[in-house]
């Protein structure tokens, strides 16, 4: 099946949108050969403005309507916790957020932007998606990532080479509990990186220490301003450090 027999197959459908590559190529695919589509994102916590403002903006380039779903991540029960299986209590919450906004505006059928390369057997929000009844037409259609990113770039789509961003609860040890303050300072140490070029890095929460992973050739940019990224993070931690093992993805 192609993705366009896909949409001709449902032509009326809502998304579930993040803003990232995966669901903004199938916001404009669905622009492309559904008759109706609404997408729908979900700010929460988790999220960092800057996710907000990607997704308004290309759902604006494509043309799509766009609702904005306000969600306390943390009011979830099994969430704040912190769990092993945390994104499987999420995903119900947020996907059953969503359900209940697209039923109310006349859909029926809502999808997500899970594509042929991840993994089901590692992803327990795989599971809740399955239980929602929520399809993934990327993945149906055998679309891998980089086949994503390829067809994105063909359509112009800015998001083509857009890293990978994981929910800032990521960020928090399983069973450590997560707080507002724990996101925040994430929020605001993953910004402050980003304001100075860095790209598909994370600052993990060690206690309270910042944990920063970059890609091996972004080193020695650190190294170059570390006196002003160590003055800013230890506004949020009490100590800075390098993982010497790089981020490979």
């Amino acid at each position: 099946m192609t993705i366009k027999e896909f949409f001709l197959e449902c032509p009326k459908v809502a998304i579930a949108f993040s803003g990232g590559v995966d669901s903004a190529y199938l916001l404009y695919a669905a622009k492309q050969y559904a008759k109706e589509v609404k997408a729908y994102y979900v700010k929460s916590e988790f999220q960092p403005d800057f996710e907000m403002e990607d997704a308004r903006r290309l759902a604006e380039e494509v043309g799509a309507d766009l609702r904005i779903l306000p969600l306390s991540a943390l009011d979830i029960p099994g969430v704040k916790e912190n769990p092993a299986n945390r994104c499987y209590y999420c995903k119900q919450g947020i996907f059953g957020a969503i359900w209940k906004a697209a039923r109310e505006d006349g859909f029926s059928v809502l999808l997500d932007g899970t594509n042929a390369s991840d993994d089901a057997g590692d992803r327990p929000g795989m599971k809740a998606l399955e239980e929602l009844s929520v399809r993934s037409p990327l993945r149906e259609c055998g679309l891998t990532k980089a086949q994503i990113r390829e067809l994105s770039k063909e359509a112009g789509l800015f998001t083509w080479d857009k890293p990978a961003y994981a929910c800032l609860a990521t960020r928090i040890r399983t069973g450590e509990t997560i707080t507002e303050e724990k996101l925040a300072a994430t929020e605001a140490a993953e910004g402050y990186l980003s304001s100075l070029g860095f790209r598909d890095f994370r600052v993990r929460m060690r206690g309270r220490q910042a944990l920063i992973q970059l890609r091996k050739e972004q080193w020695e940019k650190l190294l170059t301003c570390r006196e002003e990224v160590l003055t800013e993070l230890k506004k949020y931690y009490e100590s800075v450090a390098i993982d010497l093992e790089t981020r490979k993805g």
